[in-house]
């Protein structure tokens, strides 16, 4: 499997709960490597091999080098997660974005997983003699929701991989893999601003803020035999928010 920005939050969650289930981790990040190897000393811990790889995946060279070192330290492919993400910075309406961070986010939250899937697709696809495979999107509620007044560049990044999801999984559901999307809502990790899960937390149906692992725990579903006619699907981790 492969987790990109998985040095922490989410990502760390999933690749961490991919090693108990039994899988190789590739361990992307662009930044924090100390962060990373340290989750990777988690996933040699569980008894499985880890592979850390600093690569930016809005960067189609970097994305192309990342992969061709899964290819030769793990060896075949059978998982993507696409999870790296950024928020773009400041909130606030969209009179006030910096075009700058619009066009950084965009690189990371779109361009991102679809070049890692254009590489997993070359890899997993019958039609290149792979066996087949799972891609798994990290979405976000946002992209249901609109973010109005807060964060509608970083919603409409997540719409798109919405559409990029039911589309792709269309595009390839006859060649061996299936692509699904995972949509959490409010989630108590780090990237959350001060404060905010304490404030938010009461007013989602279920009274609380999700924890990482249950977000992880929908991705391992569907990468497992047990989500073997899931494909297409968007699956809100919300809390009924």
């Amino acid at each position: 499997m492969l987790v990109t920005g998985a040095s922490r939050g989410l990502g760390e969650a999933i690749a961490e709960l991919a090693a108990f289930r039994g899988y190789d981790v590739c361990i992307s990040c662009r930044l924090d490597i100390d962060r990373a190897n340290a989750v990777a000393n988690a996933v040699r811990a569980a008894g499985r091999r880890a592979l850390v790889v600093q690569a930016d995946v809005g960067n189609d060279a970097d994305v192309t080098r990342m992969f061709e070192q899964v290819d030769r330290e793990l060896g075949r492919l059978d998982v993507l997660v696409n999870n790296a993400g950024i928020s773009g910075g400041r909130t606030g309406r969209v009179d006030a974005l910096d075009g700058d961070e619009v066009m950084r986010m965009m690189a990371t939250n779109v361009a991102g997983p679809l070049l890692c899937s254009r590489e997993a697709i070359r890899r997993m696809s019958t039609l290149y003699g792979g066996k087949g495979g799972s891609i798994i999107n990290l979405s976000s509620a946002a992209g249901r929701l609109g973010g109005a007044g807060r964060n509608v560049h970083y919603a409409a990044s997540k719409g798109a991989v919405n559409v990029m999801t039911l589309g792709l999984a269309r595009e390839v559901a006859g060649e061996g893999i299936r692509v699904n999307a995972v949509a959490p809502g409010l989630i108590d990790t780090e990237s959350q601003e001060p404060g905010r899960v304490a404030q938010v937390g009461p007013t989602v149906p279920m009274k609380r803020a999700g924890r990482p692992e249950e977000v992880a725990q929908t991705v391992l579903w569907l990468a497992s035999d047990e989500a073997s006619y899931v494909t297409g699907a968007l699956i809100d981790v919300s809390g009924g928010r």
